[in-house]
Formats: structure tokens, sequence, C-alpha cells
């Protein structure tokens, strides 16, 4: 039976609703990909990771629901995983050449729901950012440029919550119509408190969207991430 495993960050300071938020996703997940073993482990609750791999085997390939490429899902990620080292990690959620599209078609039945043209509308990406690495903006930047190559809007803007241009500096002056996409994977942490006072602090007056990793595509995304290495596991 193969078998995965979907890791997140998760919240240190209150870990259990950020893993019952996952094991939530994971369900979606596990329900594409029927005859796998999927199971579901935040980083930040103690524990979790290790009982997770005792439940998947020696062999699990490991999917990283972050938007960034970087630390947490190298080196941190990798050493956590010492204990199985048949493991396989994939690229994380937010590296994912399919999320830009995905992004696209869910913009597009937002414009489309207020009768929106994207050339008279203005985007607004928030992202982490970090003031220690630039790969969280690398990343950020990255997709908010393969959005913008699908879809024409008047403008596009990104800000980020640990670094300049930040987000109330570069929310600050939207129109009513405007769209802000969190580039996160859930709703937790900076998307529950950061990203709403930030927008309210620049008077932002325009739609509010859940974070990239909460659009309906993204569990049959994962798994179709998941079936692709699979096929290309020896057997």
């Amino acid at each position: 039976m193969p078998a995965a495993i979907i890791v997140s960050h998760g919240q240190p300071s209150d870990p259990d609703p950020a893993q019952v938020d996952l094991e939530r996703f994971n369900a979606q997940v596990a329900d594409a990909l029927p005859g796998w073993h999927v199971g579901a482990a935040t980083l930040a609750k103690p524990g979790a990771l290790d009982a997770a791999l005792d439940a998947a085997g020696p062999a699990p390939l490991v999917y990283p629901l972050f938007m960034t490429e970087g630390w947490f899902t190298g080196d941190n990620l990798r050493k956590r995983l010492s204990e199985a080292p048949q493991a396989r990690v994939l690229r994380p959620l937010g590296v994912s050449s399919e999320l830009p599209d995905l992004a696209a078609d869910l913009l597009r039945h937002v414009l489309a729901g207020r009768g929106w043209q994207a050339g008279e509308t203005q985007l607004f990406i928030a992202g982490h950012g970090s003031g220690r690495s630039p790969n969280s903006a690398r990343d950020t930047r990255a997709f908010a440029d393969a959005v913008a190559a699908r879809m024409r809007f008047a403008e596009m803007r990104v800000g980020f919550v640990e670094e300049p241009p930040y987000l109330a500096d570069q929310a600050a002056g939207l129109g009513a119509r405007a769209i802000c996409l969190p580039f996160f994977a859930a709703v937790l942490g900076h998307v529950i408190d950061d990203i709403p006072q930030a927008l309210d602090r620049a008077g932002f007056q325009g739609v509010r969207l859940e974070p990239i990793g909460c659009a309906p595509g993204v569990p049959a995304l994962v798994a179709r991430a998941l079936q692709a290495e699979a096929a290309q596991t020896p057997r």
C-alpha cells in the first residue's frame, strides 16, 4: 500500500487546533487516493510526526504543506525524518507548478461573482516574508508573477508580514475594486491577526479571500503530486 504523510508547520503556541485542521485537510486528500495510507502531522505538535511515521511504514512520501522552499522543508524536515531514511520529501505546495493555475481559476470565479473585469481590478498578494532569509519573498513573488502571466490585472502588489515592503504600506491606496489573496497554507497565526490588522490600518475596502492553501482544489493538487511521485518509485 502506498503511504504518504502531509506535514505542516502548525502553531507552536497552540498546536492542537492546527493539527485538527491539517487532519481535516488530510481526509480530503485521502478521499482522492483510495488504497493509500495518508497521515498528517504538524511539526509543532509533539510526537505527531513520530506517530505518523510509525503508521506509514518505512518509506512514505512526505508532502510539505508549506509555501516556501527553504530551511523548514529542507534541513529541518529531513532532520526530523532521520529515523526514516527511505522517506521521500516532495517540493512544497507554494512552489507547485499547478498552484498559479488554481489561483487564477479562483480569482476568475471571484471576479465573475462581482461582475468585475481583471483589467479593472487590483490584486494584492499578502505574503509572510522573513528578516533572515530571502526564500519566502522569492517564492511569494514567483507565485505572483505566475498569476500575473495568466491574468492581466490593472495592478498587482505584493506585501509581507516580516519584511519590507510591509502589508499596510502596500495595501494603502488600493480602491474598493481590489482583491487580497494571502499566500499562506492555512487560516492560522498571521492570517488571523497580522493580515486583517494591516488591511484595516491601510483602509482596505476590497475583497479579503482565505489563503490560497484553503482553495477547494488544493487537496486534489496534493493528491496528484503524490500519485506522480509514487509513479516514479521503482517497484
